[in-house]
């Protein structure tokens, strides 16, 4: 079976960062226990510094302005027309504001795979709301959205 990134990213969501485990696990620990789920080590490092990076990433400042987003011809191969009309919903409906999208789509755009599947950009969200301090709210509608299903038409 060939594992990805989001494949890491997903593990180690749903087993160290959203569960109520205390304190931060700690790197190596978090290392070994993906090698002996049987994640490959280039995938692992990826993943590890992507979570590093978005950690690093300032708190989210809520913008009060419409914003009008046109996507570059890179974040258009990594985003298909679906992809850009979940994150339209999601902003539309107060799930992400202009900036928090912006984190989204940094964060897409640092995933070196083309292009990014409509299932792992939902996770992907819902990482980077995590992520975010004061955004419990945005985070638990998220969630149902991950773990629930998206309505057949988001218009």
């Amino acid at each position: 079976m060939k594992e990805n990134v989001f494949d890491v990213l997903i593990y180690l969501f749903e087993r160290f960062l959203d569960g109520d485990a205390e304190g931060e696990p700690d790197t190596d620990e978090v290392r070994i226990d993906l090698l002996e789920a049987g994640f490959p080590q280039a995938e692992i490092s990826k993943a590890l510094d992507w979570l590093d990076t978005l950690t690093e990433q300032q708190a989210i400042q809520g913008g009060s302005t419409p914003a009008f987003r046109v996507f570059s011809a890179e974040e258009m191969a990594r985003l298909d027309t679906e992809s850009r009309g979940l994150l339209m919903f999601l902003e539309q409906c107060g799930i992400l504001n202009p900036t928090s999208r912006e984190l989204v789509i940094d964060r897409v755009m640092a995933i070196q795979e083309e292009p990014i599947s409509l299932e792992n950009l939902k996770w992907m969200v819902l990482m980077v709301l995590f992520s975010q301090p004061d955004e419990e709210v945005a985070f638990a509608r998220m969630e149902h959205l991950v773990y629930g299903s998206l309505p057949a038409y988001l218009h």
